[in-house]
């Protein structure tokens, strides 16, 4: 029993060490992205006709150099389900100089791979000291601290890590120790000026049954972007490993696509993380009707592609900017139909429900939870089981569709 107690407290202390050691490697990284982005934005022109070279050299590189960190997320998943020992440390700093890269010469991919990556990483190294422990706790109290310190949304990053590796399942067993290790990469990253991403609405909900209707229809909509986006981004991966099975090659060709239609469509708009339609979405500026569905295209085609990066950012923008348009079209409040893409668009690309339905409160309010909850839970019903996470596992006798 003294010794359950005491392996207990050690636990917590080590959580808290992870905390502040990847709250401190998110903010070097998300600060570093934030400039690199700022710079793209002012030499678009001169930097974009390098993306497809700078992924041939990087790719080079990295698979010479980077033995089995080139799985990235793959292998994340495969330690957490216990089918994989390892995870060289080396993997940090190629996940972020690669993801990097990807954004200064303008792909359009997200940021969340490289926190998950090097939250995993971190907590995967301090389980050395706790042998008796599964791998898989260690990883899920990593996953969390790492998206906690880069979002800054510590309550989703615990439910979102508990749930992503096997959808169906929580794990509970290691609420108490996530919560610390999210919670305290939240307050590093914070403290050393990391920022928040947050937007409260001042929306009344008129709880009508027209209300309830178009919520029940923007769920479905949005899960079925979301399993879009997911299906197109596992075929398209496996189309270009087909059809150019060199890496090199591959990253070389599609890159040079990718910079062309970057270039043609409005020079840049759908180039990095998509924070430019994110804040046009909540401050009433210009959204298309293309804009979720091109940066939708040109996201898959930058991963597919081989350049580093996320998937989560991009999909906030692609349902945010979609929520502009319902909006719109159905005569609903716009800042909340946006809002709910954000959230829910990720909830169905994921295969997850009570992470993503977090984030939207945590970005927009607590006021909104149950709603956010509704339209997730519908996205989240609606995807087929599609995940960008290729690894996923999916427990069917505890998830009913």
């Amino acid at each position: 029993m003294k010794n359950k107690i005491k392996e207990t407290n050690l636990l917590f202390i080590a959580s808290g060490l992870i905390g502040i050691i990847v709250g401190t490697i998110d903010t070097i990284f998300g600060r570093g992205l934030l400039w690199l982005s700022t710079f793209r934005q002012a030499h678009f022109l001169l930097l974009i006709i390098f993306l497809a070279p700078i992924g041939v050299i990087f790719t080079y590189f990295f698979l010479k150099y980077g033995k089995n960190s080139v799985q990235g997320m793959g292998l994340i998943f495969q330690v957490g389900h216990n089918e994989a020992d390892t995870i060289p440390k080396r993997i940090v700093p190629f996940t972020i100089l690669g993801t990097w890269l990807t954004h200064l010469f303008g792909g359009s991919a997200g940021r969340e791979g490289v926190a998950v990556q090097v939250g995993a990483t971190v907590s995967h190294w301090f389980r050395r000291f706790f042998p008796k422990q599964e791998a898989s706790r260690f990883i899920v109290i990593g996953m969390a601290a790492g998206f906690s310190g880069l979002f800054e949304t510590p309550i989703a990053a615990t439910f979102f890590a508990m749930e992503v590796l096997v959808t169906g399942r929580l794990r509970y067993d290691v609420l108490l120790p996530t919560f610390l290790a999210a919670f305290t990469a939240f307050f590093t990253s914070k403290i050393l000026g990391l920022e928040k991403f947050s937007v409260p609405l001042n929306v009344s909900l008129e709880l009508t049954p027209s209300f309830w209707f178009k919520l029940l229809l923007f769920g479905v909509l949005f899960g079925w972007t979301g399993r879009l986006f997911a299906r197109l981004l596992r075929q398209g991966k496996q189309f270009f490993e087909k059809i150019i099975p060199d890496p090199l090659k591959r990253i070389g060709i599609i890159g040079l696509f990718v910079s062309l239609l970057l270039l043609l469509f409005f020079k840049g708009r759908y180039s990095g993380l998509g924070t430019n339609l994110i804040s046009a979405s909540f401050a009433g500026e210009p959204i298309y009707w293309y804009d979720w569905f091109l940066k939708l295209v040109l996201t898959v085609l930058t991963i597919s592609a081989g350049f580093l990066g996320g998937e989560v950012t991009p999909l906030f923008a692609i349902g945010s900017s979609l929520g502009v348009l319902l909006g719109t079209w159905f005569n609903f409040p716009i800042p909340l139909a946006a809002a709910l893409g954000y959230a829910s668009v990720f909830a169905s690309a994921t295969n997850t429900l009570i992470g993503p339905a977090l984030i939207g409160a945590e970005v927009f309010g607590f006021t909104y939870f149950p709603v956010f909850l509704l339209v997730c839970g519908l996205a989240f019903s609606c995807n087929g089981n599609e995940s960008i996470y290729g690894k996923q596992k999916i427990v069917d006798n505890q998830l009913t569709r």
